[in-house]
């Protein structure tokens, strides 16, 4: 994806480039690319961007009685020729403008990933005591808030006690963020048993206006923020297949490649199989049944 926008390019991240579109809104248009352990690989996903922002929408507005998001309801014409906003309509977004939260709102219901490991070496997952004894991939006794910094490209995140939280941005808005994430979760994990997915975990963003009310933004319970497994095939004790880019990481986590930039190309086999991964996901969650 490679169009010219005549419009002051304010952010890039690792996914997502953000565009000044006037005082009050922002254009998030999302690309093909993907990352893993906080490197982008040379490779785009085909339509990656498309679904991701399919699945995002589609989340907005299924939790937009719990808590407002960034979403505006301004044509993207508005803005931009009608050839461009064409082309571009099915992974931008409108938004209101907010200013970011300098933390990433990590929930996890299941003892998986970076989470296993921790618990794993000392019996804790970002310094949450949890009982002895539980495996790989099992259901957490509650639901966790493990929140971590938010990194710039090439960097990682790093994880952060509620304290940590506190100091970012102050204990009472520390602690909207932490009940309102987990309702979201939970809400969410709700929704997809249904469907047949279990949602592992997953990241949130959070922005406030000029008042301090707090919206969702970014991205929500996409495969880029989430780990999406089958409800039919997952086993406690192992870990998981999923629809999300976890297939990506597994498949870089065999190479003899040290994480750092630049990432290897991705074969034409993992880029086919990611995109269908990222699809059926998406058909999954969002298709009327």
């Amino acid at each position: 994806m490679d169009i010219s926008i005549n419009l002051p390019l304010i952010s890039e991240g690792k996914v997502r480039k953000i565009y000044q579109a006037d005082d009050d809104h922002l254009l998030i248009i999302t690309t093909d690319r993907i990352s893993a352990f906080d490197v982008v690989l040379p490779t785009p996903i085909p339509n990656k961007g498309v679904i991701l922002t399919q699945v995002a929408n589609f989340w907005f507005e299924q939790l937009k009685g719990i808590i407002p998001h960034h979403l505006a309801d301004v044509p993207l014409s508005h803005y931009l020729p009608e050839d461009i906003a064409t082309q571009l309509a099915n992974r931008t977004m409108v938004v209101k403008k907010l200013k970011p939260l300098p933390i990433e709102a990590i929930v996890r219901g299941y003892l998986v990933g970076s989470g296993w490991n921790d618990y794993q070496q000392s019996g804790k997952v970002c310094g949450i005591d949890l009982p002895s004894g539980l495996k790989q991939a099992e259901k957490l006794p509650e639901v966790l808030f493990t929140p971590s910094t938010k990194a710039s490209i090439g960097d990682h995140d790093e994880n952060i006690d509620f304290a940590g939280v506190e100091r970012l941005i102050g204990t009472e808005k520390a602690q909207q963020v932490a009940d309102v994430s987990i309702k979201l979760y939970q809400t969410a994990a709700d929704y997809a048993a249904k469907r047949g997915i279990i949602i592992a975990d997953t990241k949130f963003e959070f922005g406030e206006d000029h008042n301090g009310n707090l919206y969702l933004i970014d991205e929500v319970l996409t495969p880029d923020s989430s780990r999406f497994w089958p409800a039919d095939t997952y086993c406690v004790g192992q870990n998981p297949p999923s629809f999300d880019k976890q297939f990506v990481r597994d498949y870089l986590s065999g190479l003899d490649w040290d994480k750092t930039p630049p990432g290897p190309e991705l074969p034409e086999q993992i880029v086919n199989k990611t995109a269908q991964k990222y699809q059926e996901v998406a058909t999954l969650l969002t298709a009327a049944k």
